[in-house]
């Protein structure tokens, strides 16, 4: 790599920030904040310039490993690939199809090379036992907008930059950069919206880093958000405050929803929230009022035991007080590579509960069974049962409920494999380790942020350093082990199309591909010579040709859309390289009912499957709520995942593994700010240095996710010199939101006590 500065996308979190990395003799000699990029504008936060540490870490492996009886060994790559294709083959030929499991981490989706890749892999595992991080995360969000606009990843995103009001519910961007709402430098835009008169309200069991920065904070308890959002329903309908603006002639069974509301009076859950009646009312007078206003919520809301209602709920707010399709309130986003239109094109609009787990019969979302049931799938003996299991850029063991079961659930199997460049908490049980090519060593395009952005926005970042001739990008391991699979299955030999076929897409790569979406989406090709000979042939085909028709999808991606005449053109892989701080397309523009998804082309309101739900929230309204201590995680801006700790930049100074509990529950408990505290539910039980601090609401007690890396046979040297403890270790993984299957990581109840280990006895 030439030295000088070279620009590109930080990919640690969803915040897309450009990074302008300085190259000197072969190395990064300084990271910064890129100011051309005119969608961060320069900002970063501490993560990006741990790029480097990743980059460099010497823990990261670079070869393919095995396990035996002496410990790791480096093998070829041919002969590993041929060892994990034997081990899988035979484990389906054996055992069935199902009896191979695969769960994807949350890092594949910072990766396009991965993304395009995943599919093929998968196809050849065959299997339906499946899993991923969505059910540990956003999972709600995903199935409220099936349910109500057709589409899975169809998300109404705030208009931050334009809104008036911003009523943030359960959600930290301060710490986050967003989430499901890729907004870089939330600080500035935040100044930015309160300068212009505008104003911020936080709702959360602990007064976060973004808290702190509202212009108005209430406390709420834990996996009661439902309960208050459905009470703000109940305001609007009850005074006449409801009025659904451009989308009014979209939305159905609004009727419903209000018969649904109204045993949900503010004081009805006044005590079960912790929030003041008329505090609940004001709520949702200063939303339905405030013309440009956005009502966001995230993790706190979605992995809790009401997740899918209350995900609905938000949702359903914004669309009775007219914030859909208006800017300023929320709106769905055009990205330059449109992979909701993609989807539906190729009828992949997402689908739920088209079947149910072997064990505890929970529904699959989108072919993926809930992540809290990975453990009862290879522990259960049966037709079906998990033998062998594939990761790929992933750490269960930290990252879902139970993490201790899991892990002899991970030691029980007959093979594992997985695709990772770390030796972690659940890579450690594999067989083989197949380690892919750091970040900083290949291309970059997030496909998935672009569309969850505050701005529609379009970057491209080449490989920044040579990976080596004895590297391996991801997509090229998953591509290799699927060919592998297919030629196994089919005997040995491929059909001649076939094998050219695969040959052919493991050489390309997936730039090509990249390259090719981009000139065939909304922002490609300048048509502008050829759109008058089209134009006749276009407008036909979006006419007469059914709404679903593969054709008229094509016709209405393409460029030649006159729905897309004012949109910038030209875009392309070249235009991208040309342009590395990366492209503007602008502000996010009311796209309805164009972007709708459902069948009769109208917004489910009132969708069946949560109707039936509100059984259960209503019980919880009439039953007292929990005395124990409830159990919600944290995020901290230098930590997004447990992958991170091993970087010296991100894990230095005070401890931020820490029990956070309010001084009226330490005195209670005897705690004090010098003691450790013993975090127990049922027989998992965990010990965390105590943090006292009104920021907490009393009766909640806060740990961080992520760590944990006091396991024994990892290789992350530094992770391990900073373990703290896993949340996951205190969090049962039978408790789920029966709605989604969603993981209840927020709002179970925990026992808390002084820990003292007993003195040493003194030596003889």
């Amino acid at each position: 790599m030439e030295n000088g500065t070279h620009y590109r996308t930080c990919h640690l979190c969803e915040a897309m920030c450009g990074v302008a990395i300085d190259v000197k003799d072969g190395r990064i000699a300084s990271i910064k904040g890129d100011d051309k990029d005119p969608f961060s504008r320069g900002h970063i936060c501490p993560k990006a310039v741990a790029l480097q540490d990743l980059h460099e870490d010497p823990d990261r492996l670079r070869k393919p490993v095995r396990k035996t009886t002496a410990g790791w060994q480096e093998m070829e790559w041919d002969e590993a690939f041929d060892l994990v294709a034997d081990k899988l083959h035979q484990t389906r030929k054996d055992h069935g199809r199902n009896s191979i499991g695969v769960y994807l981490g949350n890092p594949n989706v910072h990766n396009h090379g991965s993304l395009v890749s995943t599919m093929p892999f998968l196809r050849a595992i065959g299997s339906q036992n499946r899993f991923s991080a969505t059910s540990n995360d956003q999972l709600p969000h995903m199935l409220a907008s099936l349910e109500m606009f057709g589409h899975q990843i169809l998300f109404p995103i705030p208009d931050i930059d334009h809104t008036d009001l911003f009523i943030c519910i359960g959600a930290n961007p301060m710490a986050s950069n967003g989430s499901l709402m890729t907004v870089p430098d939330f600080r500035g835009r935040l100044k930015a919206l309160q300068q212009r008169g505008g104003r911020m309200v936080v709702v959360d069991p602990r007064r976060t880093e973004t808290a702190k920065l509202a212009d108005q904070f209430h406390f709420i308890r834990p996996g009661s958000d439902a309960l208050m959002l459905m009470a703000m329903v109940h305001t609007l309908f009850e005074e006449d405050l409801v009025d659904l603006g451009p989308a009014e002639r979209l939305v159905k069974d609004v009727d419903l929803l209000r018969l649904a509301s109204l045993p949900y009076t503010p004081e009805a859950v006044s005590e079960h929230t912790g929030l003041g009646a008329e505090d609940i009312r004001t709520l949702a007078r200063d939303l339905a009022t405030t013309r440009k206003a956005a009502l966001y919520t995230r993790m706190g809301t979605s992995t809790q035991r009401f997740g899918g209602v209350a995900t609905w709920l938000a949702y359903c707010l914004n669309i009775l007080t007219g914030k859909l399709d208006t800017p300023g309130g929320v709106l769905f986003t055009q990205p330059a590579i449109d992979l909701v239109e993609l989807g539906a094109m190729s009828g992949q609009n997402g689908h739920f509960a088209k079947r149910h787990s072997r064990v505890r019969s929970l529904p699959e979302f989108a072919g993926e069974y809930p992540a809290s049931t990975m453990a009862d799938e290879m522990l259960a003996p049966g037709d079906g049962q998990i033998r062998a299991f594939v990761t790929v850029a992933g750490n269960p063991v930290l990252s879902s409920p139970n993490g201790r079961r899991l892990e002899e659930a991970l030691g029980g199997l007959d093979f594992m494999v997985s695709v990772d460049y770390y030796l972690n908490e659940t890579t450690c049980h594999a067989d083989v380790i197949l380690p892919p090519t750091a970040a900083l060593e290949r291309s970059h395009y997030d496909l998935i942020f672009s569309m969850f952005a505050v701005r529609n926005f379009a970057k491209y970042s080449e490989a920044l350093f040579d990976a080596g001739p004895d590297s391996r990008h991801d997509w090229q391991i998953l591509l290799e082990l699927a060919h592998r699979l297919e030629k196994r299955r089919k005997g040995g030999q491929l059909p001649l199309r076939s094998e050219l076929g695969w040959r052919a897409f493991k050489q390309i790569g997936p730039d090509p591909i990249l390259d090719m979406l981009l000139r065939a989406g909304p922002y490609g090709a300048d048509v502008g010579r050829v759109r008058g000979a089209l134009q006749p042939a276009i407008d036909l085909a979006m006419d007469i040709l059914p709404k679903r028709h593969p054709l008229r999808g094509l016709a209405q991606l393409s460029p030649l859309n006159r729905r897309w005449q004012e949109l910038p053109k030209g875009l392309s892989l070249k235009a991208l390289k040309d342009n590395p701080n990366g492209v503007d397309l602008g502000p996010l523009q009311p796209s309805l009912p164009d972007r709708l998804y459902t069948r009769d082309g109208k917004i489910n309101l009132a969708p069946r499957r949560y109707l039936e739900d509100l059984g259960r929230l209503h019980e919880a309204l009439t039953a007292p709520f929990p005395e124990a201590l409830q159990l919600i995680g944290r995020r901290h801006v230098r930590s997004n995942n447990s992958w991170m700790h091993n970087s010296h930049r991100l894990v230095k100074g005070k401890d931020r593994c820490t029990l956070m509990i309010h001084p009226k529950d330490a005195s209670r408990l005897g705690l004090q700010a010098s003691d450790s505290a013993q975090i127990s539910a049922e027989s998992r039980t965990i010990t965390l240095p105590v943090e006292i601090t009104e920021d907490i609401m009393p009766g909640v007690v806060s740990i961080p996710h992520g760590w944990g890396h006091d396991r024994d046979g990892t290789g992350q040297r530094i992770a391990a010199d900073h373990a703290g403890a896993s949340i996951n270790d205190v969090l049962s993984d039978d408790n789920v939101d029966p709605l989604s299957g969603t993981s209840v990581l927020n709002g179970q109840t925990v026992n808390v006590k002084v820990w003292r280990p007993e003195r040493q006895r003194k030596r003889a």
